[in-house]
């Protein structure tokens, strides 16, 4: 987990790109789930870094209780985003304490992390569909002990 977080005051920030900030800095990371509509179309596709495919906000809002129910102190650190016409890709480090079971893994209380890759598709405003590409197995492998220090 050495590498560093984007210095969001930095960003340029068009309004897609202040959408996933808010999404990942306000909704995520204090799992504010009233900030869903206002991000996303109501029927919009969610494939999550952790597996799942959901559509609409009911399904979105309940794997957002989820991971965070799973993870204490759940965050979001942006380390690059990109935009290209009605999308922004980014990469990011998720990281938590481990206090619910999670991929059979009873809880730990270790602090994980994972690195995950979302591709964002605007339709106006409003997000349409995410896709995020997770290491699952790099947080599979930290659930059950590997040092939370290597970047492996």
């Amino acid at each position: 987990m050495h590498e560093p977080t984007l210095d969001l005051a930095q960003v340029d920030w068009s309004h897609q790109k202040e959408v996933v900030r808010v999404f990942y800095k306000e909704m995520w990371d204090h799992a504010n789930t009233a900030l869903v509509p206002q991000i996303f179309h109501p029927d919009f596709t969610f494939r999550g870094s952790l597996g799942p495919r959901l559509v609409g906000h009911e399904q979105f809002i309940d794997y957002v209780k989820f991971v965070t129910g799973s993870l204490d102190h759940y965050t979001s650190d942006i380390l690059a985003l990109a935009e290209e016409g009605n999308h922004v890709f980014g990469k990011l480090r998720f990281h938590g304490y481990h206090r619910r079971e999670l991929f059979e893994v009873q809880p730990t209380g270790r602090h994980v992390w994972w690195y995950g890759t979302p591709i964002f598709t605007f339709d106006g405003g409003l997000v349409r569909d995410l896709w995020v590409l997770g290491d699952i197995h790099g947080l599979i492998g930290r659930l059950k002990g590997a040092s939370s220090e290597t970047e492996a």
